[in-house]
């Protein structure tokens, strides 16, 4: 008896172990409703594991989808709860897998669906350090804080530029800088451009100027009247002495505005760190990440 026992537990502990490794969670689709699935990072891959659903990926992070029909005027019956197939969504460093449940009603089927972190699993991706959403979270974190850079200031044409804060974070620098136009004439941002120039003017043969590219900027508004507020992220670097990073932002007129800042070797070493504990108090953010390129 003790012994029938025993198995029993094993079998009944062994189809548990199965169910909750096979089960996934659901997204409830209706012929009449397209459903967004955003996630929360960069989209690398989508798979759609039936016919029966057609799909494709609209931006960066967001993938629509909706039950299969021959054409518009001719309907597929689903059935209530059919399961219509599954689809899978490969991130920069997470991956969710999803059934995709059909439902008669309307109203019940998701329109948009948000991945939470807690659905993922997470895998190991080597080309990238940090996802795009990790960088909005941090820069927005550098956003919120407070100034404490107060030697990095350019006054030029009517605007005074200035660094608020540089963090290291993980492989990335955070440069928090801020624009402040004392003029009437709204300033239109053509580009911002990252150098790395020598310190010292020599001759145009002798210099030797490197353009550093951003990975990501968080304020995409080209166009303000008074004040402008923008967290740009670099790669890590060292650079000797002798040379200076310079910020450049200039203006989208024949006659353009251009203000520079100049950031020195000194300031990059006094950047701070930041920790994910900064990021646990910052409770809220002001919308969820839709990432577009343009």
């Amino acid at each position: 008896m003790k012994m029938n026992t025993k198995i029993l537990l094993t079998a009944l502990c062994a189809v548990a172990v199965i169910n909750s490794a096979s089960a996934k969670d659901r997204i409830l689709v209706n012929n009449g409703v397209t459903t967004h699935i955003v996630m929360p990072e960069n989209i690398k891959l989508v798979d759609i594991s039936t016919d029966r659903i057609m799909g494709n990926q609209c931006t960066d992070n967001i993938v629509r989808i909706k039950p299969s029909a021959p054409n518009d005027s001719v309907q597929v019956d689903y059935k209530e709860n059919e399961l219509l197939g599954t689809v899978t969504l490969i991130g920069e460093r997470h991956i969710a897998q999803y059934d995709i449940v059909y439902t008669r009603e309307p109203g019940s089927a998701a329109s948009i669906f948000h991945v939470p972190y807690s659905d993922t699993e997470s895998y190991v991706n080597p080309g990238v350090s940090m996802p795009v959403s990790e960088m909005s979270r941090y820069a927005w974190a550098v956003y919120g804080s407070k100034r404490k850079f107060h030697q990095i200031v350019s006054n030029a044409h009517g605007i005074r530029a200035a660094v608020n804060n540089i963090y290291s974070v993980g492989d990335y620098f955070f440069i928090d800088y801020l624009l402040r136009n004392r003029t009437k004439i709204p300033y239109d941002i053509e580009e911002v451009r990252v150098k790395l120039e020598d310190k010292k003017e020599t001759k145009a043969t002798n210099s030797q100027t490197i353009e550093l590219t951003p990975v990501f900027s968080l304020n995409s508004a080209r166009k303000f009247r008074k004040d402008y507020r923008n967290v740009l992220v670099l790669p890590k670097l060292t650079f000797p002495e002798e040379k200076v990073l310079r910020l450049e932002i200039s203006e989208s007129q024949i006659s353009g505005r251009t203000v520079t800042l100049t950031i020195e070797y000194e300031d990059i070493l006094n950047a701070d760190g930041f920790g994910a504990d900064v990021l646990e108090s910052k409770s809220a953010y002001p919308f969820h990440h839709y990432y577009i390129n343009h």
